[in-house]
This record gives C-alpha cells, structure tokens and sequence, in this order.
C-alpha cells in the first residue's frame, strides 16, 4: 500500500498518527469473519436526521437558525 501527501505538510508525528489509524482499521477489516456485514452508521452522521427537521424560514433571524442542529 503506498500513502502519499498531496496537499500540506505533514510534521513526523502528523503522518505517523494518521498512519496509525489507517494501519489499525486495515487490521480490524482483516480481522473481521469473511461476510460480515459493515458496521453501522452513527446516527450523528445520518443525512436523514436533517431531512427531518423543518427548514428555516427567512426573516431577520434567519442566519442564527442555519446551523447544524444537534
């Protein structure tokens, strides 16, 4: 597997760590039975959770209600 930077400049320790988690989810994908399903979603990062959620409408307090709701 090669890893290369293409954008920035990563200290030693910025690339070791970020090589420590790449190295430790390809362990745990190996080590995962053949067939096993994926694990799930969390539900903080489901696109839905915002669908459900009316849009806000515009005025002149418009902009405060624009964020992320959570």
């Amino acid at each position: 597997m090669t890893i290369k930077v293409v954008r920035g400049n990563p200290t030693p320790e910025e690339l070791a760590a970020a090589l420590a988690v790449v190295r430790a989810r390809a362990a745990a994908a190996a080590a995962a039975p053949p067939g096993a399903a994926p694990t799930s979603r969390d539900s903080w990062s489901d696109p839905s959770r915002i669908a459900a959620h009316r849009l806000p409408q515009p005025g002149p307090a418009a902009w405060g209600r624009t964020y992320w709701p959570g």
